[in-house]
Order: C-alpha cells, then structure tokens, then sequence
C-alpha cells in the first residue's frame, strides 16, 4: 500500500509507551501515511464501494473534484490505526474498544494525512482519546472520540 508510517518527534510510536504517555494530556505519537495513488482501486475492491469519485480521475474532476477522493472509510481506518499502533505489541489489535469520527472534508491519494491524538481521561485502565486527522490543512476527521485499554507498563 505505500503507506510510510512515522511517529512525532518523540519516536514513542508502536510500543505502548511509557506510563506518563497515557496520562490526562498526554499525546499519542502521530501517525503520517502518505496513501499511494492505488489505494482507493484497492479499497474499493476491499469495501465494494465503486462509486466513481474514488476510483475515476476524469469522473472525480467533472463533478467538481480535485480527482478521485479517499474513502471516508479508508481514512477512518488510519485513525483506528494510529490508536492501536500507540498500543504496540500483541494486544494492540484488541485495545480499541470504541471509536466514533466525523468526517469533514475531502482526502486526495498521494499527499500525507496526519493522525493526532490527545488523552481526555483514563479511569479503570481506558483511555479515553480526541484524535483528528488533517491532510495539509484540510481536517478530514474531527471529534474523534475513541476508547483505548492502556497496555501494561513494562
């Protein structure tokens, strides 16, 4: 899929962490993935959602489109990534216990989409998290909510 994954500066990415990474205020690493110019054929397929705006440039731009757009879908699935990636290690495919997004504007393949995520509170080993996604300065999803079990400390 091309997707590059890099976490923030703190490189804190994918292995749950340190205890104060889970703390109230706390952020997650951010996950960038640069989504190849394949990626809507694919997750068309995947989804079996063909409508046109994803998987025709030509379509896309007659309509009113910059080109084919992301799935709302696809992008969402970046941001139950970047939860369970905060996670790492063999419990993180289970640690995502809620998510709810809205979604808010468009995503084009081929141009970085940014996952951000801010610890609200943690109370009997959940957290709960605000993340958002942003492709330049376009937020493509918005009060996001999700509910996350913190892994064990090491």
């Amino acid at each position: 899929m091309s997707t590059d994954p890099k976490t923030d500066a703190s490189g804190a990415g994918g292995a749950g962490g340190t205890e104060s990474m889970w703390e109230p205020g706390s952020e997650l690493p951010t996950l960038a993935v640069t989504p190849d110019r394949y990626v809507t054929v694919r997750y068309a397929g995947a989804s079996g959602d063909f409508n046109p705006i994803h998987v025709d440039d030509e379509f896309a731009q007659q309509v009113g489109l910059p080109g084919k757009i992301l799935h709302g879908l696809w992008t969402m699935a970046q941001v139950a990534r970047a939860q369970t990636e905060a996670v790492g290690g063999t419990q993180a495919p289970a640690a995502l216990k809620r998510l709810s997004v809205e979604f808010r504007g468009m995503a084009v393949p081929e141009q970085e989409i940014s996952v951000a995520t801010k610890i609200k509170s943690v109370a009997g080993g959940i957290a709960t998290v605000s993340t958002q996604a942003k492709q330049g300065s376009t937020r493509v999803v918005r009060n996001g909510v999700a509910e996350i079990v913190v892994p064990p400390t090491a």
